[in-house]
């Protein structure tokens, strides 16, 4: 208590505590990383901190993930920290309801060098601690804020004012942020600002115009649950031409998504790679096409519960753009059209997705076979309707190797598909996901023994191998796997514990969980001989 009362300035020049430094050699530039968590994060265990990293070349990090007990950290805590630990130079506090102003601004007030601060459910936090940060901490680089109720358009003037060297900022579910703190915090700091995510506020139409206006720096933004903003605003976005250097593009549950204000975002963002559609349940194909035919650019399309997207849409995207990644989830649009039209190839597709289309099957996959020949990850998990009839032509269609398979869900598939897959892949195969697969056997272990020479990740959870398939896998001495997972095969017993143990030379992480046939005194003997491997049990 006493020493914490002090600051480090205060007692630094001390003959006995500076010949302590001096021993002390700074890892990484004193950059001194500490998490307290739950009913650890008090305030003495802070004083504690503050106390013992002085003489290590100051407290780099601080993270606090408390808790709303009586116990937890209050403005004291952090106080002595700020005393303490002048060299601070990122802070996160989740869930500290008694901390507020006056301890946020004790840190501002020692300490200088912070570049990030990231607040999260602090109640307690209003305008004025983010003042105090901004007025003090000229280096911050990054600010994220979320559920902080307190805290308003103000608090994030003054950062757009004062903070030249803001490069990233995070605003989430803050209901007194609006059009003037998000305007502010664009318009003063767009010189260096690329990061920016926006979620849940009351901004309008204004502060989109804003952004495409004045995010020239921008290169990553996420805006999500902006319930206010029309179509007028995310066409001006576009329009602005103002977002240039914009790489990634990432909306979520927004209104004002719709054709036209798609096709004007591809218009206006010339750079655009990636971009990722949640929720925006007014996009239809035409607009999905048209933005995919002005984003010149775009190289990874990811589409999730975007109903009124079909396949004829998808199809229209791969044949009007060069994508090397389409991802599709949970689109129920999405359903089985045969296409007897010649199709123009997507040779720069390398990654398929979908995920969870209840309505993709045969016919779906034997388009995606035709338009995309040069795949190499396919991820096809939760298609419940797919069979081995309707991926062989798939499988048989890619010609540059498959590399990772993913078809974790696929209820129907059998050892047939496995065989396929190891005769026409085993040479680049590195991943293999089968979990859930119940009708997968042995018969496939041994194909994928025999046949595959990469292969560092399998997945047969909850299918029927038993002993003998790991058996099988064991004797394969080209085999390296690095990851592999049994858990809730009930017929992997005891008697693998000789196939294990072998399997576990270059093993990093083994998981057996719910394996019913595997006792405890097993697993005791697999962690003592594998303790390079991680084991789940």
């Amino acid at each position: 208590m006493l020493l914490i009362s002090i600051r480090k300035g205060e007692y630094e020049s001390s003959k006995a505590v500076k010949e302590n430094t001096d021993s002390v050699s700074d890892e990484d530039d004193g950059y001194l990383t500490r998490c307290l968590e739950g009913k650890k994060a008090t305030d003495m265990r802070l004083a504690a901190v503050a106390v013992g990293t002085t003489g290590h070349g100051g407290l780099g990090k601080l993270s606090i993930r408390g808790s709303s007990s009586s116990s937890g950290v209050t403005n004291f805590g952090l106080s002595a920290i700020a005393r303490g630990c002048p060299s601070l130079k990122a802070l996160s506090l989740w869930n500290v309801p008694r901390v507020g102003d006056e301890g946020l601004s004790e840190i501002a007030k020692e300490c200088h060098l912070l570049e990030k601060l990231d607040l999260c459910q602090c109640p307690s936090v209003s305008n004025k601690g983010l003042i105090a940060i901004a007025e003090n901490c000229p280096n911050l680089t990054s600010l994220s804020i979320e559920s902080c109720p307190k805290i308003g358009n103000e608090g994030l003037q003054a950062i757009g004012k004062l903070c030249p060297k803001l490069q990233a900022v995070s605003v989430k579910d803050c209901l007194l942020v609006g059009d003037h703190g998000v305007s502010s915090l664009l318009s003063s700091t767009s010189s260096l600002l690329s990061k920016v995510k926006f979620q849940g506020l009351n901004i309008t139409d204004f502060s989109l115009a804003v952004i495409g206006h004045y995010g020239k720096s921008v290169t990553n933004l996420m805006l999500s649950g902006l319930e206010n903003v029309s179509e007028k605003g995310f066409w001006v976005m576009g329009n602005a031409q103002g977002l240039q250097k914009l790489v990634s593009l990432t909306i979520t549950s927004c209104r004002g998504v719709t054709d036209v204000s798609l096709e004007a975002m591809g218009k206006g963002c010339a750079n655009l790679k990636q971009m990722c559609l949640r929720r925006c349940c007014f996009i239809s194909d035409d607009g999905l096409v048209a933005f995919a035919k002005s984003a010149g650019s775009l190289e990874s399309l990811q589409l999730e519960e975007c109903n009124r997207i079909t396949q004829s849409g998808t199809i229209g995207v791969l044949s009007n753009c060069s994508l090397k990644s389409l991802t599709v989830v949970k689109c129920m649009g999405i359903k089985d059209i045969s296409s007897e039209v010649p199709l123009s190839c997507c040779n720069s597709l390398k990654s398929l997705s979908v995920r969870n289309c209840p309505g993709f099957g045969t016919a779906g996959l034997a388009v995606a076979g035709r338009l995309c020949p040069q795949l190499q990850h396919v991820d096809l998990s939760g298609l419940c309707g797919i069979t081995d009839a309707g991926l062989l032509p798939l499988l048989e269609s890619c010609e540059a190797g498959l590399v990772k398979v993913n078809l974790s869900g696929c209820l129907n598939l059998t050892d047939e598909v496995v065989l396929a897959l190891t005769r026409l892949h085993g040479g680049t195969l590195e991943l293999l996901n089968l979990d859930g697969c119940r009708r997968i056997t042995d018969a496939s272990l041994m194909a994928i023994a025999e046949s595959c020479v990469f292969l560092s990740d399998l997945d047969v959870s909850r299918s029927a191998v038993t002993d003998s398939g790991v058996a099988a896998l064991s004797r394969a001495e080209q085999l390296n796997l690095q990851v592999l997972s049994f858990s809730g095969c009930s017929r992997v017993s005891n008697k693998s514990l000789p196939s294990l143990k072998k399997l576990g030379k270059t093993l990093l992480g083994l998981n057996l969980q719910h394996c019913n046939s595997i006792s405890s005194r097993t697993f005791e003997l697999l962690v003592e001989t594998l303790w390079k491997c991680d084991i789940l049990f």
